[in-house]
This record gives C-alpha cells, structure tokens and sequence, in this order.
C-alpha cells in the first residue's frame, strides 16, 4: 500500500492514463480471442470481414501499446530522475545530528540499492498493468461463452490466491531481514573503504574482517535472499499447477458432466493457455513490488519521507544574509548531551554562556572527549542547542533561520571532504585567485586550478588540509574555524598558519576560531577558552604561558 501511494502521489494521472490504456489493452486481447476462436470453429465462414477485423485489431494493439511503453518509459525515467534528486535533497536537508545517528552505511543502502529496487518498480509497473488487463479482457470472454463454468474459475482462483498468500507470507518477512541484513553489508563496505591501509597492515585483524563480520553478513544476505525468491518460485510453480490442473478439469470433466459444445470448450482452452503468460508475468512481479515495498518503508524509516516535502524556509524576514557580517555572536546557556562510548550514562556539554566579537581570535583548547567539536558544530550551526539560545546581533537563530545563519562560516573540520571542484563558488577571476592562494599555501608546484576545477587531489593528509582551507579562502566568509589544522603541518608551514596566516585573517576584520593542542602558539590569540568535560573555563594567556615555561624548564 505504500508504493501506491507513493505512485498516485507522485504520478497520479500517468496512473489513470496507463489503466485506460491497459483497459483498452484488454478488450482489444478480447476481441481477437473471440475472432480468433470463431474462425477456428467455422473455417467456412471465414470472410474478408474476420481478416479485416483481426488486422485492426493486431495493428491496435501493437500500435497502442507501444505509444503507450514509450511514453510511460520516458516519464517513469524522469520520476526515476527527481526521485533521485529529490532523496539526495533531503539527505542534505537531514539534522546532522539526525545523519550521524542513521550512519552513512543506510544512507547509501538507500540511495544505491533502495533507489534501484524502486526502479525495478516503477519500470513494472506498465506492464503489470497491461497483464492485468489481458486476464481482464480473457475473464469477460471466458464469462460470454459460459459464466457458469466462469464462476467455478473464479472460486478455484480463490482458493488458489489463499494457499499462493499463505506460501509467500514468509518470503515477504526474509525480504526485510535481507535488507537489514545489506545496512550491515554497507557498513563493511565503508569500513573496507576507509580502513583499507590498517587492514593491510595487521594480518589477523584482515582475516576476521572477512570471517567474523564480512562472510557472516554476506551469509546471511544469500540466505535470506534465496529464502525469499524461493518461496517466490515454490508460489508461482503452485500457481502454474493449479492452471494446467484448471485446464485438465475443463478438457477432461467438463463435457462429462456438462452439455458444453465444442466451440465453447475450444474457446476456454483456447483463452485459458493464452492467459497463461499474463498470470506468470502478474505473478513474477509479486517480488519486484514487494521488495519494492520494503525498499519504500526503509527510506522512510530514515526520516526521510518521499511523500512531503517538508523544506525549511524562513518564516519570517530576518537580518541575516548570506556572506554579511556581524557584530557580536550570543550563546546563552547552550548545552548538547549524547551516550557515552560505555552507553551507561549522557555526556553533556554545557550549559555555555559564551560570546564571539567581529575581528576576533579565539582559541580552544581541552583533552580529548571535553567536547570541543561539539562545541564547534554548535557554533557553526551544524547541531542545534539543545538548551539556551543562539542570537546574531540580537537575533535569535532557530530552525527558520538557521541555514541563513551557518552561511556565515567558513570550516574546516578534522574529518574534512575535499571535492574535486570549487562548488558554489563563481567569479571571473576564480582561477586566478585560486591559482594565487595555492602559491601562498606552498601549493603551486603541485596543484592548478583550472575552469574551477583542482587538477588533483592525491596529496598528502597535511596538502590536502591546504586545499581545504584554499576552498575556506575563496568562500571569503565573516568567520572562520579551524579544527585541529594544524596537527597535520610541518613545522614550517604551522607556524606560517599560526605566524601569518591567523593574523591576516584577523586583520581582515574576521572572526577565527581555532581548535588546537599548540600551546606554543597560544600569544597569538586574543582568547584561550578551555573545555573540561563539557564545561568552559576563559583562562588568561599568562597562566598557560606560566604553565608552557615550566613545561620546558623540567
């Protein structure tokens, strides 16, 4: 019920459409069954009428339901298209908070298998319908002739129908149990991906990725795929039974124990085998359009629903543009909790009374798990506060605003992503500027950049972070963060950053924000904020200069 919805949601005339075409799909079956029937019982009344009529009637159907096909394929690919499009939009519009949760293994589960499932679907559907007009088309001939022996039909495919429900029910519940079974198998691909070197590396830890988590997942995805499509087979060969047993009854039983004419019966067993390929095509897409359905409910477990679209706009005008500066950032009282790696008790950040001045630098400092990240994405408008309030200049930021709002950062995070193009950014002089900037990062002997676009991302972890804060550059926003950028530099390049690069961008008039473990840089801020489990402490910069002396006087 889903995927029909989802159909006459999206497609709600092309539906119609393709039932009236199948309709007439169907009569048009009909009529030749009957022309082809009545020419079969009384070859020496075959005229240039019946010859005429089934010339019409080939040309009809072939002429209709190739129109039809060609029509339907080039909407469905469009639907296809948005569909896609629109599930990757609202990715993009999901909480990151809300992302991090879901794990990027469903979301490419979605957006890879789910996504092509739902094709398969959509692509079927047409035909489906055409089949279903066909049996349509066969039952109301069949019922002309006698509907008596129509009516027996009827309740033995009922009967049938039962016993074909009752065999695939099981398949219905491996289908999903293979899906949550391929989220699992998503997650080692990533994994794979992403930890290639390290498996490589440890001999023992390569074999029980592959024994203890890859073959079991990819086990039990083969078994209760092959679970499912078997039940599938079991229930179609059932079927295919009870029509030839349908078939022996009407050639064998019937004109015993009825007064049924020859033409009558040639004219069942005629329409009967020529249904015979509709009712396997209608029932070979009982597992496309149930993993379908799987596929459908999946994504929209995500919270990702394809049957709104629920885009956050700005309900009401705001101060904030994009790109446009500021004067003072609020943060009154904000906290952020979330489970511990232990998962018995919430770490919680905050509550944080804190304030950010136009032409500021401020640097973080704390130990690992105080939160400084968090902290960031909060900040930057990635996670809302959970408590307190955010205010811009004496706006407050909310859900309605918050976009406009992140629009004023410019970040570069310690899991950064480096594309391979300046996306969304547009100037006459891009290239120059850009080709300029990597002189400045000490690039320019191994990076251009061409019609926007870098000649090359394969660098090393330190370069790469220069390419990133290139990009950082050329957004040219009123505040920038940094996050652990440093850690990955040479010597001589983190005291370029922390020396020149810091104070020109102050100087620029831009809010910094650097996270970084560098006490020895720490002169260069004008504030050193330290978190300490979640909680803030401003501390002076003589105190951890006094620290750092006697550090390096033992």
């Amino acid at each position: 019920m889903t995927l029909l919805k989802f159909l006459l949601n999206k497609c709600r005339f092309m539906v119609v459409i393709m039932v009236i075409a199948a309709l007439l799909s169907g009569v048009a079956n009909a009529a030749m069954l009957a022309v082809i029937n009545q020419v079969i019982n009384s070859r020496e009344h075959t005229t240039l009428l019946f010859m005429s009529l089934f010339g019409v009637l080939v040309i009809a159907k072939l002429l209709t339901g190739f129109l039809s096909q060609v029509w339907l394929i080039r909407f469905f690919q469009q639907t296809i298209a948005d569909l896609r499009r629109g599930l990757v939009k609202k990715v993009l519009d999901v909480p990151l908070r809300q992302y991090e949760k879901i794990g990027p293994g469903r979301i490419m589960a979605a957006l890879t298998d789910d996504i092509k499932s739902l094709t398969s679907a959509l692509f079927a559907f047409p035909l489906l319908m055409v089949n279903i007009s066909i049996l349509m088309g066969g039952a109301a001939y069949l019922g002309w002739l006698s509907w008596q022996i129509l009516a027996a039909m009827v309740v033995f495919a009922l009967l049938g129908a039962a016993c074909y429900r009752l065999i695939i029910s099981k398949g219905f519940h491996s289908l999903r149990f293979a899906r949550e079974a391929e989220d699992r198998l998503f997650g080692h691909f990533r994994s794979l991906t992403e930890g290639l070197k390290e498996l490589k590396l440890h001999r023992e830890r390569r074999q029980s990725f592959l024994s203890d988590g890859l073959h079991k997942v990819t086990g039990d995805f083969q078994r209760h795929s092959v679970s499912a499509e078997t039940r599938f087979l079991i229930a179609h060969s059932w079927s295919n039974l009870l029509f030839y047993l349908l078939i022996g009854l009407i050639i064998f039983l019937m004109p015993v124990y009825s007064q049924m004419d020859f033409k009558t019966l040639t004219g069942y067993v005629l329409t009967t085998l020529y249904l015979v390929g509709p009712l396997g095509g209608v029932l070979g897409s009982i597992s496309v359009f149930t993993r379908a359905e799987v596929a459908l409910r999946k994504i929209s477990s995500l919270g990702i629903t394809l049957d709104s679209e629920r885009v956050i706009r700005s309900a009401v005008p705001t101060a904030i543009e994009d790109g446009c500066g500021f004067e003072q950032i609020e943060f009154n009282g904000i906290s952020h909790s979330y489970p511990n790696e232990s998962g018995d008790d919430q770490f919680v950040l905050g509550p944080l009374d804190l304030t950010f001045k136009a032409g500021e630098l401020v640097f973080i400092v704390g130990g690992n798990g105080s939160g400084k990240s968090t902290l960031a994405k909060i900040i930057t408008g990635l996670y809302p506060p959970e408590t307190g309030e955010i205010l811009l200049d004496g706006v407050s930021i909310d859900d309605a605003n918050r976009d406009d709002y992140r629009q004023l950062f410019s970040a570069v995070f310690s899991d950064f992503h480096l594309f391979d193009d300046l996306l969304g950014l547009k100037a006459d002089d891009l290239d120059e500027r850009a080709n300029a900037y990597l002189g400045k990062f000490h690039l320019d002997h191994k990076v251009k950049v061409l019609h926007g676009k870098l000649s090359t991302t394969a660098l090393s972890q330190g370069q790469r972070k220069r390419l990133a804060l290139l990009t950082s550059y050329l957004e040219n926003r009123s505040f920038y963060m940094f996050d652990e950028w440093a850690a990955d530099q040479d010597p001589y390049f983190k005291h370029i950053f922390y020396n020149q690069l810091l104070p020109e961008l102050k100087a620029r008039g831009k809010t910094v924000l650097v996270i970084t473990h560098d006490d020895q840089y720490f002169g260069v801020a004008d504030r050193v904020l330290k978190l300490d489990y979640g909680q803030l402490v401003e501390t002076p910069l003589h105190v951890f200069e006094q620290a750092r002396a006697s550090a390096y006087s033992k």
